[in-house]
């Protein structure tokens, strides 16, 4: 996952940091709370560093950090203590930041004296900011403003460009401001405290706007975590580290959820992850949203219909926009070198739009309301419309950059050197990669259930016969029948990319693999060289450009593997299935349950604990949702509501013990699934016109009116 201007790696932050995030906003700071300048540590909103520099003196000195408690995402208490006073020998005064992140920060500042004498002490915080787009930080490229504008007032400071229209406003109670520095005079009494709160609020194009949590009485990011935390389902389950890790993804992402002003009565969408990608992203957050169903339906509806409101309308070469395509990306920062576009979108990517398909045939077998599927299907059918226009060729989808400063690839794999073949050789665009001809695939398959559904045999027939010959073109043009396993892509001579790669379990998730090659294919994908032990890698040991600790090209992804174990169960591989589930569980175990981004690529048979990656985002979407999408991949559950059935055959692993899931939003109502340790299932709460089928579902056939 790359931003647009930038196909390297991001700046790394280190173990030492701690990142607390809401919504579109984020801190990155020391684990004594400070922030220093000349690193990648700051508070940022709307794509812009905020802070670059804050840091808690007192009497001149820095503070020793102790402990940070974390509580809800956006919130955590770091606890310090202070050098010891003339004559101590230990220190006496504990330091305790209370901080609050969501729109600028709110931090409350407690000093507790711990001896019988009162304490005079100065409290100082260095206060700066370069007003740095995201992107010059990210790519460590800060340009310097000339016309950054400090001025103090009896209450705090203003800090502004008006070059760029951003700047940031320090304000308390009981301060001396000057430019860079606020000051305190606090006397502490004998056992008793003394406390400031400090707020940064942001100012965007000259308009100050408070922080989210100004006042903490019913503060807007925690009500709505509440009632998050009220409607979402329960899940109990004997096994520890499943239960931990399905805690930490709901715990993510809430905390990643997107709000829009301008549509309060929306469902939120998702942003991608922290700390570099906390905006909408048309690829990760359609897979997050599909991920996270079990949990939260309103997350896939929500990015729907922000994307659809998004959806390209005119040809724009800049920022590869054409009509009916879906964004890659969404930015609010100013326009830089860096990030030569500021705020706009950027459609640089060839799969967000036949994920969009998908997703909305998805949503609609959760049953959900066709008022909402009216809505959306003008929007998929202009996606379709866009790959057959503008994208599709010799019956696959290709994708080629329409600028000098997009993406090279398009694809998930996105690095400038993710897509090679088996001698390391760098393909070359024009490229048609192997899951996105299984995600059009798969789209067409979704549109087709549609135009069923509501009696168009023409749009049905269209939708069969195109997804039948794309089938077919791709197991003809992409299998390797000297390798045994299907080709990453074609490249710009239609050539095919011979690297053994994960991306062909995504084409056994869609479904558009020939049965009889399966076999084969999951041999490979279990094979030594793919499978690491924590999970499957990227690209298997014995290719040329074969690195455990790249991005791309050896290390191991969660949401990649909640895919191809989806795809292994879809197929019917059901030990191999619960093989990477359980590997991918036990790597969550040795991250305290959050799954990052990524990680390296390593045996486990060298290195017993997964190896992290240095620059991997966490939290991120689609690597806290997989554990739910590996949960609902055990329980084979597969709802088809407009059919009134739904199919759950759980295939839980030896030792895992009995789950419940409870308030599993599902047809208009609220049901529980109750799987027992010998595998017995009871479902709960279904209207009785359902039909419950404890079986797996037929998941090949390409035939669109075979729901048997």
């Amino acid at each position: 996952m790359s931003g647009w201007t930038f196909e390297g790696q991001p700046t790394a932050l280190g173990g030492a940091t701690v990142t607390l995030v809401e919504g579109g906003s984020f801190c990155v700071s020391g684990r004594n709370g400070d922030i220093v300048a000349g690193g990648a540590e700051g508070v940022y909103h709307a794509d812009t560093r905020l802070l670059s520099r804050w840091e808690l003196r007192v009497d001149e000195a820095p503070i020793e950090p102790l402990q940070v408690l974390p509580a809800e995402p956006y919130h955590a208490v770091f606890l310090s203590r202070t050098r010891p006073r003339p004559g101590r020998v230990e220190s006496t005064l504990l330091v305790l930041r209370d901080r609050y992140v969501g729109g600028g920060l709110r931090e409350d500042i407690t000093l507790r004296n711990l001896s019988d004498e009162p304490a005079g002490c100065v409290v100082e915080i260095h206060v700066g900011s370069d007003v740095a787009d995201l992107f010059e930080v990210k790519t460590d490229r800060i340009r310097h403003v000339a016309d950054i504008d400090v001025t103090s007032s009896p209450d705090g400071l203003r800090i502004y460009s008006m070059s760029r229209g951003r700047g940031v406003s320090v304000v308390s109670t009981g301060v001396l401001a000057v430019p860079g520095l606020l000051t305190f005079r606090a006397v502490v009494p004998a056992r008793g405290e003394w406390r400031a709160a400090v707020h940064v609020n942001p100012i965007i194009e000259g308009e100050e706007s408070q922080a989210w949590f100004s006042t903490l009485e019913r503060a807007e990011p925690a009500v709505r975590r509440a009632d998050w935390e009220r409607q979402v389902p329960v899940v109990a389950s004997q096994d520890a580290f499943l239960t931990q890790a399905l805690r930490c993804a709901r715990e993510d992402l809430g905390s990643l959820r997107l709000f829009e002003a301008d549509y309060p009565d929306d469902p939120p969408s998702i942003a991608a992850g922290a700390p570099w990608f906390m905006t909408l992203f048309g690829r990760d957050s359609l897979l997050a949203s599909w991920f996270a169903l079990t949990l939260d339906r309103s997350l896939a509806l929500g990015t729907l219909r922000r994307l659809a409101r998004l959806q390209g309308t005119r040809v724009d070469p800049l920022t590869e926009e054409e009509p009916g395509k879906i964004l890659h990306e969404l930015r609010f920062g100013v326009s830089t070198p860096t990030s030569p576009l500021g705020g706009n979108a950027y459609y640089g990517s060839v799969d967000a739009t036949p994920l969009f398909v998908m997703l909305l045939g998805e949503l609609r077998r959760w049953g959900l309301h066709r008022e909402a599927v009216e809505e959306l299907l003008p929007p998929a059918d202009a996606a379709l419309a866009w790959i057959e226009n503008y994208g599709l060729k010799d019956d696959f989808l290709w994708y080629c950059r329409k600028t000098d400063q997009g993406l090279v690839h398009q694809g998930w794999k996105d690095s400038y050197d993710g897509v090679n073949f088996a001698d390391g050789t760098l393909a070359r665009p024009p490229i048609a990669l192997a899951e996105v001809q299984g995600y059009v695939y798969s789209a067409y398959i979704a549109r087709g259930h549609f135009a069923h559904e509501s009696g168009d045999t023409e749009t049905e027939r269209r939708c069969t016969e195109r997804a039948q010959r794309i089938r077919e073109a791709f197991n003809e043009r992409f299998w390797l029948p000297d390798r045994g396993y299907y080709a990453i892509g074609l490249d710009c001579s239609g050539v095919p990319i011979d690297s053994l790669a994960s991306n062909m379990g995504h084409c056994l998730w869609t479904g558009i693999i020939a049965p009889e090659r399966a076999v084969v294919v999951v041999e490979h994908l279990m094979s030594k060289a793919m499978f690491s032990g924590f999970g499957v890698r990227t690209l298997a040991t014995d290719m040329a450009a074969y690195n455990p600790m790249s991005y791309h090209n050896g290390s191991v992804w969660p949401h990649d593997n909640a895919i191809v174990a989806g795809g292994l169960m879809r197929y019917g591989f059901v030990t191999e299935s619960q093989r990477i589930i359980m590997a991918v569980l036990d790597a969550a175990k040795a991250f305290g349950g959050r799954l990052p981004e990524l990680f390296c690529g390593f045996d486990r048979t060298e290195f017993p604990v997964p190896v992290p990656y240095p620059t991997s985002c966490s939290p991120q979407a689609w690597a806290a949702a997989a554990p739910i999408h590996m949960m609902r991949t055990l329980l084979r559950f597969d709802p088809w509501v407009p059919y009134q059935k739904i199919w759950v055959d759980p295939v839980l692993p030896e030792g895992f013990g009995s789950l419940s899931l409870t308030g599993l939003r599902l047809a208009g109502t609220r049901i529980g699934i109750e799987v027992d340790e010998k595998g017995g299932t009871r479902v709960s709460g279904l209207p009785e016109t359902i039909e419950v089928l404890h079986k797996a579902r037929s998941p090949i056939s390409a035939m669109v009116t075979d729901n048997s």
